[in-house]
């Protein structure tokens, strides 16, 4: 254990470069690059997480792009508000996983964990535009299940495609401002050292924590920021499930009502595991705990997986199109791989 320490210490000291300030006092250096300390310092254990994130990374990969391409592909699919909503979130999801884990996954197979000042800013900036915007989506979402189940009548008028666009759109103009306001909050706050994160990426609470200043002002406006957009978030689908819910249960038991009732409960989960770790590490200032690390894994790397899972491969269309595609593509794979053997 020792020897994987000095290692490591090792490894960010060759790594990490300083440059002086004139403005600074003479023992004073600004921060170029930041450490990135990942989950573990163990070798074993780093080549256990470096095997599970690759396995992440290739399923969420795959499942997203299958839903992305099934839905777009099939044109009924595609003018279904529903499922139109459905893709979006598949490619939210690609984006926000390929900014948080392909970076673990590099830092994981090099010896020098480290990212520049500027890949810093530009990974909190696009985290938060991303999960920033995968909130208002998901909102966006359970609207669409409370209209069509709460108001039947007056789906097609509330959930017309131009409204879902608007919807799609909001959710994009929400989460640039989002990330943009995080953004202004850290890239203009001197950093000094110490340098190291302890974390897989460039988490914005443990990088205001390195800043040689005041961070408490900071902190209270990253809560304000991130803190409020992740509850208003959270209750409006408490709120919207909660309807849809009492709905489904004032109708008596039925096929379509049971059915519906396990894809709420299914929804609300994936959702508690989504928005649970962004609200404990951002609706609160100063303090943090060794285990924000092992919850920022789950809204960045589990839920972009499940979020297919629970939303689309439940749903018998959803299958059918995705079979339909497969059988497509291994069809066009039969036919050039026989047309290589024939040359």
């Amino acid at each position: 254990m020792a020897t994987d320490d000095t290692d490591l210490d090792a490894a960010i000291v060759r790594c990490t470069i300083y440059h002086p300030m004139g403005m600074m006092s003479a023992n004073q250096t600004v921060v170029t690059e930041f450490a990135l300390l990942g989950l573990s310092e163990t070798w074993e254990v780093q080549l256990i997480l470096f095997v599970v994130f690759l396995l992440l990374y290739i399923g969420t990969l795959f499942s997203n792009i299958l839903i992305f391409s099934a839905i777009f592909r099939d044109q009924r699919l595609s003018d279904s508000p529903m499922f139109f909503l459905l893709g979006q979130l598949a490619f939210q999801d690609l984006c926000l996983s390929s900014f948080a884990i392909p970076r673990s996954l590099f830092d994981y197979v090099a010896k020098c964990h480290v990212i520049s000042f500027d890949g810093c800013m530009a990974q909190i900036f696009f985290v938060h535009v991303f999960t920033g915007s995968e909130m208002l989506l998901l909102v966006a979402m359970a609207y669409d299940r409370y209209v069509a189940i709460c108001h039947p009548l007056h789906y097609i008028s509330l959930m017309s495609r131009h409204h879902c666009i608007g919807l799609v759109l909001a959710s994009w103009a929400g989460g640039l401002l989002h990330g943009t306001v995080q953004l202004c909050f850290i890239i203009n706050v001197p950093f000094c050292g110490p340098n190291q994160v302890d974390s897989f990426f460039c988490d914005l609470p443990l990088v205001i924590k390195l800043a040689c200043t005041d961070t408490y002002p900071l902190e209270v406006m990253m809560v304000t920021n991130s803190g409020i957009l992740s509850l208003v978030s959270f209750v409006g689908l408490l709120i919207s499930y909660g309807f849809i819910l009492y709905t489904i249960r004032s109708r008596g038991p039925s096929e379509g009502t049971t059915k519906a009732a396990s894809t709420c409960t299914s929804h609300l989960i994936v959702v508690t595991m989504y928005f649970g770790p962004c609200l404990f590490i951002y609706l609160r200032p100063s303090a943090r705990f060794m285990i924000d690390k092992v919850l920022c894994v789950f809204y960045t790397c589990v839920t972009p997986l499940l979020n297919p899972a629970i939303y689309a491969l439940k749903n018998k269309e959803m299958k059918a199109a995705i079979g339909s595609l497969l059988a497509r593509l291994s069809g066009q794979v039969s036919q050039h791989l026989l047309f290589l053997t024939m040359k």
